[in-house]
């Protein structure tokens, strides 16, 4: 690796717990997709497929931010064991139901249950902000390397989700995410030395991290990202089957992760100095644009290359996120804070997976690319209402402020 990216892994235990997040992260880009296409293979309903798909997400919505609220106080390995055998007993609720064609509301009830899965990527993030907080150099690759690390999932996890639940058998691609994340957290929560320190109640004061006006901001232009996610997906998988090629809808999502993997790599090599809220707002305007060539697509050729093309603006803008948050949430919440973003996206996935599945049921797959068409519009205008708050110093105890109550306290000390 290049030498930036060596230099992190210098510190002990690094490669270890990276490595435990990658398995834990893999069902983020497995299950949502495998659960569409197991449903449209059982029953050709993608509008149901799509509402499960986003149940699952909202699900995740929900009980995300509150799992890192007590990872916070009470730390990783207490919360995170027991809350994922919850969510594997849900997803294997969900196969047993849809195998044997069980009632539809008990696929949604076991589709909210599977929604407990914590948020693994945070959880590595913030082992990283505790080895390297202080040294924004070294953070701001690690964030890098983690954001390549999820592009590296979605680029295998669907190809692995959708190959097996075509090839094999249409429960296949959801067991396999559920494996993914038993090994993952289980693997993460044993590695002790690395994990943070929780923080008590008592230092917990304020109330939610989403109290901070710069973490509203980015959750809410997440929610309408993660939109664009949530549609890309269930409308490729429709447009590679209406060509008769539904197997290929793994490798054109795949290409599109690849081209945020090659940026996130570039991005990490990269001192950038200025304003981080500027390169942000960039990010979302150009993820945005990128979603128009979507609808000029005959084919998935030049799907794949559309697609390579608007990947490019994924990884940097979720790195310059991670920064924000780190400025703009106080340290005793991070975790939680960190969560929010994946909170809004997963939000966004279930809204635009939701709308893109009826769309395709009503009008075909190629009209279906308007939904995150219109979700990046959407980022966009929320993203430049909101570049105020990110733009300024963080005014609810970001890291700065962090830093400036520790020194007041050395100051009284001497």
């Amino acid at each position: 690796m290049p030498s930036p990216y060596r230099a992190i892994f210098s510190a002990p235990g690094t490669k270890g717990f990276s490595a435990a997040g990658f398995f834990g992260r893999m069902p983020l880009s497995m299950m949502g997709i495998g659960i569409v296409t197991m449903i449209s293979q059982l029953t050709g309903r993608y509008g149901l497929a799509g509402a499960l798909s986003a149940t699952l997400a909202m699900a995740a919505a929900v009980c995300g931010p509150q799992v890192s609220r007590l990872v916070d106080r009470y730390g990783q390995r207490r919360v995170l064991r027991p809350v994922t055998l919850v969510a594997v007993a849900a997803v294997a609720g969900l196969l047993v139901c849809a195998q044997q064609g069980a009632p539809e509301w008990t696929l949604f009830v076991f589709a909210v249950g599977a929604g407990c899965v914590p948020s693994v990527g945070s959880m590595v993030r913030s082992r990283w902000a505790e080895i390297y907080r202080g040294s924004s150099r070294d953070l701001h690759t690690a964030y890098s390397w983690e954001s390549i690390v999820d592009e590296v999932c979605f680029i295998f996890g669907p190809i692995i989700s959708i190959g097996l639940s075509t090839a094999w058998f249409p429960e296949a691609g959801p067991l396999i995410a559920a494996g993914f994340l038993l090994v993952g957290v289980f693997w993460l929560t044993a590695q002790r030395a690395t994990e943070p320190v929780p923080h008590p109640k008592s230092q917990h004061t304020g109330g939610s991290a989403l109290r901070s006006p710069g973490l509203q901001v980015l959750v809410a232009t997440f929610v309408a990202t993660g939109a664009i996610f949530g549609g890309v997906d269930v409308v490729t998988v429709a447009f590679a089957e209406e060509r008769g090629h539904k197997a290929a809808a793994s490798l054109v999502l795949a290409v599109y992760a690849l081209g945020s993997c090659l940026a996130g790599a570039v991005f990490g090599l990269l001192h950038l100095k200025g304003n981080p809220g500027t390169r942000w707002l960039v990010g979302v305007c150009a993820m945005a644009v990128s979603m128009i060539p979507l609808l000029l697509a005959g084919n998935l050729p030049l799907l794949a290359v559309a697609l390579f093309v608007a990947g490019l603006a994924i990884a940097p803008t979720m790195v310059t996120t991670m920064a924000l948050v780190e400025a703009h949430v106080p340290r005793t919440k991070l975790t939680e804070g960190m969560t929010w973003t994946s909170t809004g996206l997963a939000v966004g996935v279930a809204l635009g997976s939701s709308a893109a599945g009826w769309v395709v049921d009503a009008a075909g797959a190629k009209a279906g690319y308007a939904v995150p068409a219109v979700a990046g519009a959407l980022a966009a205008v929320v993203a430049f209402l909101g570049y105020r708050r990110l733009a300024g110093p963080a005014a609810t105890g970001g890291r700065g402020q962090d830093d400036r109550d520790l020194r007041t306290d050395d100051e009284r000390v001497a």
